[in-house]
């Protein structure tokens, strides 16, 4: 499996304009899960020609080919990142918007065990918490 955003571009056959390599490259050095308007403000950065039509049309394109995931997080934006990132599931801080990634090895487990105990063999899953900080005592 090509390793970048831009090789599983071109390994499907997608022709990637400048503009659309540009937006690729964006996506891929994403550490966030940015919208449309994220993507645009970081590309539009690198060339100031790219319209914001350019980059919903590219987002389009490379979800459609499986290259990146949308993800819906409740606040009305629809964010992306890379299809192919190892599995992680999100904590989203209802307080800021901020949307943490983590792996439990207990979460995992335990999804396997339910999808075996009703009769199934778990393919896959998303799975999003969403929650506000716990605010510290004060102290006396």
């Amino acid at each position: 499996m090509p390793e970048t955003i831009i090789d599983r571009c071109e390994a499907r056959g997608l022709r990637l304009t400048e503009q659309r390599r540009i937006i690729a490259q964006v996506l891929q050095d994403s550490a966030d899960h940015p919208d449309v308007e994220d993507l645009y403000a970081r590309a539009s950065a690198v060339d100031a020609k790219i319209s914001l039509a350019t980059v919903y049309r590219t987002v389009k394109l490379f979800e459609e080919a499986g290259i990146i995931e949308k993800l819906e997080f409740g606040d009305g934006r629809s964010r992306y990142e890379d299809a192919e990132r190892d599995h992680h599931d999100h904590l989203i801080d209802l307080s800021n918007g901020a949307v943490i990634e983590f792996v439990d090895p207990e979460i995992e487990a335990l999804q396997e065990r339910i999808a075996k105990k009703l009769g199934y063999r778990l393919k896959g899953h998303r799975l999003e918490l969403y929650g506000v900080p716990l605010r510290k005592k004060p102290r006396n």
